[in-house]
Formats: structure tokens, sequence, C-alpha cells
């Protein structure tokens, strides 16, 4: 989460390097930001799916907007021989193909021919298996002669494919790095990129840590999460710090219940293979809507260091009650407005018992936070797609409204709308016109689209750009990773009552009514997926 470079935090990030001219340079990067160091960004699992939909339209994103060196390399390293002008070739029509269906994604909605040659010219296809020691001997071979020594090792695979990956490096040499190699240092740094999921429980990722952190520093380790991608997302900590009217409210004294929503309308989606050995609980929860918690719920850093930020999130997943039984509620789609059931859907049981729907009661154990119930819930094929974050404050007294004909006040609810709407409202209550003093609930709101120009983003550049320039704000520490593990480890091996029953819900409903339970024993129920203000925007 780099700042720009008039403050005191990025003044010490910002890399001293220096752009060579060529025949196809990157253009101009904006004001303010300069271009990441030069390096060599090594992408094993090159011909998969991350790949080409995500990190390739992020890096060429990035190269229309200038960040990236002219002595940037990307070697994409794959099973099975290829040249690399056909994977040039398949990843350029793979980007035409995003370019026309979602101009969100890229600037003025297709390819800039000169961003994408310079892009192509920095390819290198290198054939190769993830668990041989041929592979890692011919990538020593060709990181020999990049220049600069500085690279960046991008997991784009499988998750059984983490360990053996980074004790081939490890063991190859290829995770040293130069003397006095590091932030704004050209002199060798080596870095490794780890999507998620990381493990699957508290043992397994502690067992994966422990074997990472063998061959590597933490400093060099990179665990991403694309939510933290989302410009949206960042935007929490500028909404909760640099606003006088809400830092002093955002506590116990004055905040009711927060709720934390990713809904999606799709199910699966082929996916089922996956979606059976994972399931929505460990999928979304320990860490997407961990990260989101934590960022509500984290005290001020003194600073935005990477280090001061991640120390603050550190404390609350630490903070977090270990959940139990009581706490969870786990749905699975069938059959209704929206379509198929899961059972019915490709690679799944017919008998599955995997969720599709998690919805989950936590409390942070701290001073601020004492006693304010955070909701969270997830899941697929729901009435709406939707990502947002909504805090409700405590009712006033209603004794001084006692003689109007309302029979409650509708709370204030402060809504942060990460997807697909971004914006943020505030609901509150005013007098209707008329004689009568008579309350009526409004919306105040604002979307960024009608502030700031819409910038092409998949959610991915600010994490590569981060990444190249040894930002590790928005990556999670193995702390982190442990600790938000232990949270849900009583819910994924019960000690007792056996496993957490699975409560049938209609594709295209609101989820399971067992969720609405959930939330009705504390007097709450969940905003409504469906919110006609914000879907006819």
């Amino acid at each position: 989460m780099s700042t720009t470079p008039n403050t005191p935090a990025s003044a010490s990030r910002e890399p001293s390097c220096k752009v060579s001219a060529g025949p196809h340079d990157a253009p101009s990067s904006p004001a303010g930001k300069r271009p990441a160091p030069p390096c060599t960004l090594v992408i094993f699992g090159a011909g998969g799916d991350l790949t080409k939909r995500l990190l390739m339209p992020a890096l060429y994103n990035l190269a229309v907007d200038g960040l990236l060196d002219d002595g940037m390399k990307i070697i994409g390293v794959n099973h099975g021989e290829r040249e690399t002008s056909v994977w040039r070739e398949d990843l350029h029509k793979s980007l035409q193909q995003f370019a026309a269906d979602k101009a969100s994604t890229f600037h003025a909605g297709k390819l800039d021919d000169k961003a994408w040659n310079w892009v192509a010219q920095r390819l290198e296809y290198m054939a190769g298996e993830f668990e041989t020691d041929d592979t890692f001997a011919k990538l020593k071979q060709k990181l020999d002669q990049s220049p600069g020594g500085n690279v960046i090792f991008y997991l784009a695979v499988t998750a059984r494919f983490f360990k053996p990956i980074v004790e081939h490096l490890g063991k190859a040499g290829l995770l040293k790095e130069g003397e006095g190699a590091g932030e704004g240092n050209t002199g060798g740094f080596r870095r490794i990129v780890i999507e998620k999921p990381f493990g699957t429980d508290l043992a397994s990722a502690r067992d994966l840590n422990a074997h990472i952190l063998s061959y590597a520093d933490e400093s060099q380790v990179y665990r991403i999460d694309h939510f933290l991608g989302k410009d949206t997302v960042q935007s929490i900590l500028a909404v909760r710090f640099a606003n006088a009217l809400f830092e002093p409210i955002w506590r116990r004294e004055y905040i009711d219940s927060v709720q934390i929503t990713a809904a999606e309308t799709i199910g699966v989606e082929g996916r089922g293979k996956f979606y059976e050995q994972t399931g929505a609980f460990r999928d979304m929860l320990p860490n997407h809507l961990f990260q989101l918690l934590g960022m509500v719920a984290m005290e001020p850093p003194n600073s935005f260091d990477a280090e001061a930020v991640r120390d603050k999130k550190a404390e609350i997943s630490d903070a977090i009650q270990p959940l139990t039984a009581d706490d969870v509620v786990f749905g699975q789609y069938e059959k209704g407005p929206a379509g198929i059931g899961y059972r019915e859907e490709p690679d799944v049981a017919p008998d599955s018992t995997t969720e599709t729907y998690a919805a989950a009661r936590v409390y942070v154990e701290n001073w601020r936070w004492a006693g304010v119930p955070f909701y969270l819930r997830t899941g697929k094929r729901l009435a709406a797609r939707r990502t947002e974050i909504s805090v409700q404050l405590k009712p006033v007294p209603f004794r001084l409204f006692r003689d109007t004909p309302v029979d409650a006040l509708t709370p204030n609810v402060l809504t942060l709308r990460i997807d697909p709407a971004h914006g943020t409202s505030f609901d509150f209550n005013v007098k209707t016109p008329g004689p009568v003093m008579q309350i009526g609930a409004v919306q105040s709101s604002f979307d960024y689209a009608d502030f700031f120009a819409e910038r092409a983003n998949v959610g991915y550049e600010t994490l590569l750009y981060d990444c190249m320039l040894g930002d590790e704000t928005l990556f999670q520490r193995a702390d982190s990773i442990e600790t938000s593990w232990c949270a849900v480890d009583d819910v994924l091996h019960p000690k007792t009552g056996g496993a957490i029953p699975v409560h049938g819900y209609a594709a295209g409903s609101e989820g399971p009514a067992e969720a609405d339970a959930l939330l009705a024993r504390d007097g709450h129920s969940w905003r409504p997926l469906k919110q006609d203000a914000v879907e006819k925007k």
C-alpha cells in the first residue's frame, strides 16, 4: 500500500532506480509515482488461469501506468514444452478478450499496442516440472544472466506445490540475497509470493510456515490476499483515521454491531472438485473476511509503515475469541429461482455435506471492542452480489419521541461498499415534512465514480507493485495467519458435538433461515442483500 512521496512513510521506501531508454519504453508514470526497481518476475504456473486472468492484466496495467522499470523481465515456468512466441500469443489473445468483455479492467477498454509490445518483449517461457532439480538448475542459469539480481518468485500454482517449490528454490541457492539487498536497493532481493489457501487448518498452516521459513526469511515471504488489493478495502483506513467524524465513535461505547458480507450470485462454476475439499468457511472466513475485520477493528498505527500496520492487524487476529459451534451456521444451496442445487453441480458428490454458505458471530476481546458482535457471512448462489461492511451505531434514547407516531427509530448505519458498487452510505433519521413531529429514515451516499476517474484495475496491480518496492503492508505475516486459523480451529475440528450441521437454502435466496436465527438471538437482523437504492445505481 504505497503512499505518495511527500509523506514521511514513503520517503524511506521510495526506490532509487534508473529507467533505461529503448524502442519500447513504458509510458510515463503518474505524478508522484516512480517505477519499481528493475527485477525478474518468475511465475510458476505460467499456463494457469490465475496468470491469464489476473497477473498478466495487472502487469499490463502497470506498464500502461509507467510503473514498471525498463529492466523488467518475466519468466513463465510451466509443465510442457512450448515456444515463448506461442505463450505470448496465448496471453495476448486472453488480454484482448478480457479487454472486450470488461472495459473497467483495462485502460480505454482496449489494449494499448505500445504497452503490450513493451510487456511482450520481456516475456520468456521455460518448460519445467515443479518438483525436479533440473528445472531449478536451469532457472538459476537464466537468473545468473539477469542484470541487478532482483527476483520475485510468484507461486501461481495449487497449494500442494508450495512446499516443494520453496524447498527447491532454497536448495538451489535461489533465495540468497545480495549483501545489503532490500527495499530500494538493486543489490539482489529475492522474494516469494504465495497465494491462498495458506494451509487448511492451524496444524497445516504452522507446518507450511515452518517449512517455508526454513529456507527463506520472513521478510522475503509475501502471503497475498487479493481482497487487500482493492482500493475500496484500503480506503477503510482512510475513512477511519482521516475523518474526525468517525474516529471518536469507532468503539464499543457507540457501535452496536458490525456486519461483514461477501455474497455471490454465482455457484461453484465448474470448480466442484476444489470446493468439495474446501467449502465456504475455509475458503473465505479465516482469510478474506478476517482481513476485512482486521481493517475495521485495528487500533491506529503510528504510521503507514508496513510493520506498524501489520502489528496492529496481528493484535486483532490474536484478540479474536475462538469460535464454537454456537457461533457458526453452515448452508448449502439447493435448486431454486437462481438455478440448480450444489449437489447437481459437476464433480460434486450426490450426498455432499460441503457448505456453500457460512455465517459466524465473532467477538474481539480487547478494550475497544468488548461486547460488540461482528457478524460475518459469505455464500454462493445468493440473492445479490455484494461485498460490504455495515457499522451499526447504538440507538439513541427513545423517550423524547415517545409521543410521535413511530414505534422505533431506524438505526444509524455506516456502510462501506467494496464490490461491485464502490462507495459509502449512511442511514440516519430526519423529520418528515408537515406539522407533526414524525421521523423518517433517509440515506446519504457517495460513489467513487462521481468523484474520481475510474482506473483500470483487476485487484493485483497494487499488490505486485508493492511487492516490487518491498512494501509488505498489504501482505500477511506468519503470526497473523496462524492466529486466524487458531480462532476457527474448534469449528474445523470440534472436540464435542460432531460436525457443524449444513442447512439448505434456495438458490437465489438470502441464505438459510438458521443464519437469521443466529442474529435474532442477539436482537439483530442481517442487512438485506437486495437493496433497491443501491441496486438501481
